[in-house]
């Protein structure tokens, strides 16, 4: 089995759906009629990406809204404070039922989705995933404990006044770490006169530790016997004495999804994955229904007339893949492939999520939901469930554990949020090597085509070095370039296909079938 594909070479535009600039986009493609998700694989570490069978790579440093790809690291991922509201409101409303007031204001206006024509030139990946703003980072347990209070020597009401200044300051901290402003809270950058910390002195200790203490003091008072028992206790190495598990540690994604509901919940809900290519019977048996979600989404969201988001476009865009389904012993359970990912609310479909699974990564197409629940933050919800998926399938194999988004466009206001899945990295648009994306944010605010590799003397590791290796499929026959090349004439000829090669890379060159006629 080997990937056979069609180079169409480099395509100009003038219509982007993300900035209304004259300069245009630009993008090299190629229609891929059967691809390995191997292939898949390499060429989207190289830039690559696909609508529907047709595969495209931006034209960086000439587009007029460069297009990075951008990669979330799931085993390290941490749901932000923002991410954890989005999970609440989702458990609540299957719960009881409830609907938080003002959901649907958090849903900012998207541009509009181009026609299939101008898609293959477009991310569509996570384009409709911006239903609230995320934290630009996590917070840890270490910040949320490192406010500190000094003792205080009074009764009750100076505990409650510790404990309310403990408080506010954990408030304020979350609220500067998340970038939500506080019109409360005071940010001192230098000790104020008299409050300075005063070396002579012992450290300062927690609130919660000062409480412990006159809470012991008090049990000693009332059991004098105990007294020395105690003071013992507490005079032992502490690593005689391992702490307690914390009850209160933050839970983890899956705490948050998976969180099991009373039995008088209020709603049913289950998440299905279906293999979309080749279609499997659960998939043709929900095409229609599936089908009426993504017209209703494309019709109020994209205001499209009720004529265009036909059946063959829905078909092409969202259900059609050149990857071929290969399901390997070490694979897992799944399989390898495009499929679709399906939300399920009281025995109907509210939300469909196209993935590929490849052998590294989860890679995330496209989202269309039913408008009617768009108060759920569905664009959020089901990436981190995508994330959350990624994590299940490396459970068994270990190789994949990637979650890719599509594109991460930094000049776009509304494609900038993709960044905000820590942690993430970018793709170098030269040397095809993965950067933290903190690293890459400052050069992006300068410029809109950036480098990221700092090694000015790194090159691209895969680049096309011998072209006459590369596999041609003319006239029926697989033949190397070197043969093909003497029975051509056309110059225009051998400019394409050195093009290709310089794209997808040597490996991939000579493993895939470029088709010629």
């Amino acid at each position: 089995m080997a990937s056979l594909v069609e180079y169409k070479g480099l395509k100009v535009g003038y219509y982007c759906g993300y900035c209304d600039s004259e300069e245009g986009k630009a993008s090299c493609g190629m229609w891929a009629h059967s691809m390995t998700v191997q292939d898949y694989q390499d060429l989207i570490d190289r830039g690559w990406r696909r609508s529907g069978k047709y595969v495209y790579k931006p034209v960086m440093n000439q587009t007029c809204c460069p297009q990075y790809t951008i990669r979330c690291r799931p085993l390290q991922f941490q749901p932000s404070k923002s991410h954890k509201k989005v999970l609440k409101k989702m458990l609540k409303f299957l719960a009881k039922g409830e609907i938080s007031k003002g959901n649907c204001e958090d849903e900012p206006m998207e541009p509009t989705m181009p026609t299939m024509e101008d898609a293959v030139a477009s991310d569509f990946a996570l384009i409709n995933k911006l239903d609230i703003q995320c934290d630009l980072k996590t917070l840890g347990d270490d910040l949320k404990e490192s406010v500190k209070s000094e003792e205080k020597k009074k009764g009750k009401s100076s505990e409650r006044e510790e404990s309310n200044e403990l408080i506010q300051s954990q408030d304020m901290e979350e609220k500067l770490d998340s970038g939500e402003p506080s019109h409360s809270a005071k940010v001192h950058t230098a000790p104020q006169p008299g409050k300075g910390a005063d070396l002579s002195k012992p450290p300062c200790r927690k609130a919660k530790e000062i409480r412990k203490e006159r809470k012991r003091l008090k049990l000693m008072q009332q059991n004098p016997g105990g007294a020395l028992e105690g003071f013992q206790v507490r005079c032992q190495p502490p690593s005689l004495f391992p702490p307690k598990a914390k009850s209160n540690q933050p839970k983890s994604l899956e705490d948050l999804i998976f969180e099991s509901l009373p039995e008088s919940a209020s709603h049913k809900f289950e998440v299905r994955v279906v293999r979309s290519s080749p279609p499997s019977s659960q998939f043709k048996a929900t095409f229609q229904e599936s089908y009426q979600v993504y017209k209703r989404y494309q019709m109020v969201v994209h205001k499209d007339p009720p004529d265009k988001p036909t059946v063959s476009q829905f078909t092409r865009f969202l259900c059609s893949s050149p990857l071929e389904a290969e399901n390997p012993p070490y694979g897992p359970d799944c399989g390898y492939g495009s499929f679709h990912q399906q939300y399920w609310l009281d025995g109907k479909i509210i939300a469909v999520g196209v993935i590929d699974v490849l052998p590294y990564c989860v890679s995330s197409v496209y989202l269309y939901y039913d408008p009617d629940y768009s108060f759920l933050s569905l664009g959020v919800y089901s990436a981190l469930r995508e994330i959350a998926f990624t994590r299940q399938l490396h459970e068994k194999t270990p190789q994949l554990s990637y979650y890719y988004m599509g594109f991460y466009i930094h000049s776009c206001p509304k494609m900038k949020y993709k960044g905000q899945y820590r942690p993430s990295d970018l793709l170098c648009p030269e040397t095809y090597v993965w950067v933290p994306i903190e690293q890459c944010l400052p050069s992006l605010e300068n410029s809109k085509y950036c480098r990221f590799n700092q090694d000015p003397e790194a090159v691209d590791g895969d680049r096309s070095q011998e072209p006459d290796r590369l596999q041609v499929f003319y006239k029926k026959a697989i033949m190397p370039y070197g043969v093909y090349k003497k029975q051509q004439r056309d110059p225009s000829e051998e400019a394409a296909v050195l093009q290709y090669a310089s794209l997808v890379g040597q490996t991939c060159s000579e493993r895939m079938l470029l088709f010629r006629n």
